[in-house]
Formats: structure tokens, C-alpha cells, sequence
């Protein structure tokens, strides 16, 4: 297949480029040429453009693609961007397929039922990323409903490769840094809620049968694994992982650290700090014989050992360090 990654260098898809170019399909990145987490794989091509700098490149004028994915589009403005390039009457290019990158934070909250399906209600109160993202998908669904935009929708939830999935801190080299030197690690409420974390690997896999193929066109999916742990049980893997044993865990309501950080507040309140527990049937009856394999213990230490592996990703934010520092300093006083 011939495939456009809008964007195509973050954690989920600098995987899937990956897997996609190892497969022998054509991928073409369409970004500001920023560095893959991994190398640009052989036989992958770069479209050098800001997507969000008004008119289309030049390489897209008349050009065909099986599959679209746009993976930074969070807002209408996005949304009608595309509708341009690759919609009726596009100027630019035409597409087989369009993927838009959704969120599953846009799931209903609070949740009414304890297990997630496509068919749960898309409403989030909380937090604007989410409603941003809820308001997309009408968009794109009223398209294929108005002149046969193909579209697929796919929610990912909490997915890591080259992150290290944290709640309150940098989802980055900082927390591994802050485990190995001893200092606390702050977890939301009891540190019960129940979460689930996917591999990108497994993600990716999935993801991939779902492209090119013309029964997903219309259809909303969410790709997860069916491990769920306590966010106590995510951070004491983490420390494991990272060679220093079970974190010094505080315990801190996610309404405090909302007063106090309210960019934290809004993914905990909108989204991290309820269960998230889902049902994956769909995605598995849309792509026969796949399930996630990679348990969060096994990930994590992959994605440990790759920041292990290159000092130049082992940057600490010391803002986001400090954050913390101070959301323990308030909690203790």
C-alpha cells in the first residue's frame, strides 16, 4: 500500500512506520522533517511541510494514496483541513481510506459502566483535549455521511514505547531518573484505580489490519491490551524496571494536584483517575487473531533498556521535576 502519516514521528507512530516500511509498504511522512524516535526506516520518503502553515504541499497536488493517517489533528480547524486536502472537491491529493487519530479519554466520564466499548457514549466534561476530539469525529462522520468521506476512527488509550506512562510527571527519562535517585513519585488518589497500558508493538499490529481494508470505513475502534493494573502496581514496575526496587509512593488527590498543576488536573480528571477498562472485541473480529502479547512488565524494561541505551535521551525537565517536588511540599504541609 501507498500510505501518508500526517505527522508520523511521535510514540505510537514512529512504531508503526516502522513495522509499516519493514512490511514493504510505501510510507511518506508529511512533517516539519523532525527526527524519528527511531531512524527513518529504508524506503521511507519525508514530505518536508508544516501541515498547519495553510496550503498544501506541492507534493500532494494530484498524488493518490491507499491510506491517510493524520495523526496531529486535535481540533476542528484540523479536521476541515483535511476535508480539503483529501475530501470532495480536495485541491491536493485523494485517499482510499482517512484515519483519524482519536483519543479513547473521549469515552464518557464518569463512566456508568465499568467496561469501555465503541458504543460507550462520547462525553468528557473535563477536559477541552477530549472534547476537542469528540467534536472531530462528529465532523468526520457527518462527512461520510454527507458524501462517503472514508473514514476510520481509531481511540487509542494509554500506549508507550519510547514514554515511560506516568500520571503526575514527565512522561520522559525524568521519572526513571527520579525512581534511581530515591526521591518520591506521586500517585493519584489511593493508587487503586485500575488502568490499561498498551505496547506500540501490539498497537501497531492491530492498527495495521485495520488499513487498506474497505469494512472499517465508517467504524469507530479502540486498540488496547487486556492487562489491567493499578497505577501503585504501574509505578513499583517502573521502579523494577529501572533496577531500584518498589518507588516511595505518595498518595495525593487528583482535586489537590488539579488546584495546584491544572494542566496534570485536566488529563487526571478528564481521563487518568477513573477505571479504564475496555473490551476489545471489535478490534479482534475486524483483525482475525490478534490480542496484545507484550504484559507491561516486559514493555516497560524494553523502553528502559532504550533510554539506557543512548545518553542523549536521557534528558531530565527539571520544571516538570520540580512540579512534583512542589505538589509533595504543598500535600505535606
Amino acid at each position: 500500500m501507498k500510505i501518508l502519516f500526517i505527522g508520523g514521528t511521535g510514540n505510537i507512530s514512529s512504531t508503526i512506520t516502522r513495522m509499516l516500511a519493514e512490511a514493504g509498504h510505501e510510507v511518506h511522512l508529511l512533517n516539519r522533517a523532525k527526527t524519528l524516535k527511531y531512524p527513518l526506516p529504508k524506503g521511507a520518503k519525508v514530505i518536508a511541510h508544516d501541515v498547519h502553515g495553510g496550503a498544501p504541499p506541492a507534493a500532494l497536488r494530484g498524488a493518490r494514496y491507499d491510506v491517510v493517517v493524520d495523526w496531529i489533528a486535535f481540533t476542528l480547524p484540523h479536521i476541515e483541513r483535511n476535508l480539503a486536502w483529501f475530501g470532495r472537491g480536495a485541491e491536493s491529493a485523494t485517499t482510499g481510506q482517512f484515519v483519524f487519530i482519536s483519543s479513547a479519554s473521549a469515552y464518557q466520564k464518569p463512566p456508568v459502566h465499568p467496561v469501555i466499548t465503541e458504543s460507550t457514549p462520547l462525553v468528557n466534561p473535563y477536559w477541552e483535549y477530549s472534547r476537542n476530539k469528540i467534536a472531530c469525529e462528529e465532523r468526520l462522520m457527518a462527512a461520510h455521511r454527507e458524501f462517503g468521506f472514508p473514514v476510520t476512527i481509531v481511540r487509542p488509550s494509554h500506549t508507550y514505547d519510547t514514554i515511560v506512562p506516568v500520571a503526575v510527571g514527565k512522561s520522559d527519562y525524568s521519572i526513571i531518573d527520579r525512581i534511581r535517585r530515591g526521591k518520591p513519585v506521586v500517585v493519584h488518589g489511593e493508587g487503586t484505580s485500575l488502568w490499561t497500558l498498551t505496547h506500540a508493538d501490539d498497537f501497531g499490529r492491530a492498527f495495521i489490519g485495520l488499513l487498506g481494508n474497505p469494512r472499517t470505513i465508517g467504524h469507530a475502534f479502540h486498540i488496547t491490551s487486556d492487562e489491567w493494573l493499578t497505577w501503585d502496581q504501574i509505578l513499583r514496575l517502573v521502579g523494577r524496571a529501572a533496577g531500584a526496587g518498589d518507588p516511595q509512593i505518595v498518595h495525593v488527590p487528583s482535586a489537590f494536584i488539579a488546584r495546584l498543576d491544572p494542566d496534570t488536573g485536566a488529563g487526571l480528571i478528564g481521563d487518568k483517575s477513573w477505571n479504564a477498562l475496555f473490551d476489545n472485541a471489535k478490534i479482534k473480529s475486524f483483525v482475525p487473531g490478534w490480542h496484545a502479547q507484550i504484559p507491561f512488565a516486559e514493555g516497560i524494561r524494553r523502553t528502559v533498556e532504550w533510554f539506557d541505551a543512548d545518553p542523549a535521551r536521557q534528558a531530565v525537565d527539571a520544571a516538570a521535576d520540580a512540579r512534583v517536588d512542589e505538589i509533595l511540599r504543598a500535600w505535606q504541609r
